[in-house]
């Protein structure tokens, strides 16, 4: 149906540090990078996987479902949520993500590619597509209607390809799927989007938190990330400093560290493990990396964090 392919980490490491990733791919005939469904017919689709059992990994794209009935459990960055009628779940590029066996949930279910919406759009939604944005999201009670709808109006739209010529009908879907997320992006936890910056540096900047959400396991270095986006060195050190106050390294290795809390906490990996995930050819290096930023070893942090979230 949708994620279909599943690509072997970089590492190629096996066991629990080992997280697939999945590359988006559409049934043929489904144009550009944006395909909508409900989440029943998902479970319907695939009653084998990938949820039995569980296995964890990693989408390149991102997923919204809206659920209108029943309750969904979905682990995102290791965590479980819990997704109430009303609400909506967002799993983003590199996310890491489980899901749970079906139950009774139901709603629309919206899968796309970063660059199916148009730049200046991407711009003011950078807010909500952001990594570090709300998993689950509430929307304002004078939008939750609409926004039901819309998605609604956007999974008949995308069932109705062959009724109009192609580049009509992806313009429709990408104009519904536009105004539903500016709409959702009033949701409450959001920040509005700050238009008031260089928009070729706020461009480099985002385009970096993509490729180091994805890459963040294997790419170390500035150098790394530069090559990967097509600019020098300066160029990303710089849009990183305007930006956020810190290097390029220092953001790296900050990603790095995140998951590290959330393997060693509520996911409940051992040290040797996240080491290896992480890129760290030595877990004493892994040990030393996370002592010098958090003054615990892995041990003491994971002991400390059996009854709190990272």
């Amino acid at each position: 149906m949708m994620v279909g392919k599943r690509q072997p980490s970089p590492s190629g490491q096996a066991g629990p540090a080992a997280v697939p990733l999945y590359g988006f791919q559409p049934p043929v005939g489904t144009p550009y990078g944006l395909e909508v469904s409900t989440v029943e017919d998902f479970f319907a689709q695939h009653d084998d996987w990938p949820w039995s059992p569980p296995r964890p990994g990693r989408a390149a794209f991102h997923y919204l479902i809206a659920v209108t009935e029943g309750e969904l459990r979905h682990d995102v960055d290791h965590l479980t949520r819990i997704v109430a009628p009303g609400q909506w779940l967002w799993v983003r590029p590199g996310h890491a993500l489980c899901w749970h066996p079906p139950g009774a949930a139901r709603g629309p279910f919206i899968l796309f590619e970063p660059d199916v919406l148009r730049s200046d759009i991407a711009r003011l939604l950078a807010p909500l597509t952001a990594h570090e944005a709300p998993a689950v999201l509430s929307p304002h009670p004078d939008d939750a209607a609409w926004l039901q709808q819309t998605a609604l109006q956007l999974l008949d739209e995308h069932r109705a390809l062959g009724r109009r010529p192609l580049d009509v009908h992806h313009a429709l879907r990408r104009s519904l799927l536009e105004s539903l997320l500016l709409r959702l992006a009033n949701a409450p936890g959001i920040t509005p989007a700050d238009t008031s910056t260089g928009r070729s540096r706020d461009a480099t900047y985002g385009r970096f938190t993509d490729a180091l959400e994805l890459h963040f396991r294997e790419l170390h270095q500035a150098a790394d990330y530069a090559e990967l986006l097509g600019c020098s060195v300066r160029t990303l050190s710089r849009a990183a400093r305007e930006t956020t106050g810190k290097g390029v390294r220092e953001v790296i290795d900050e990603r790095r560290l995140l998951e590290a809390r959330r393997l060693l906490g509520s996911a409940r990996w051992d040290a040797r493990s996240v080491a290896g995930h992480l890129g760290f050819t030595d877990p004493a290096n892994f040990g030393r990396f996370f002592r010098d930023r958090t003054g615990l070893t892995p041990a003491a942090f994971a002991a400390r964090d059996t009854t709190t979230h990272p």
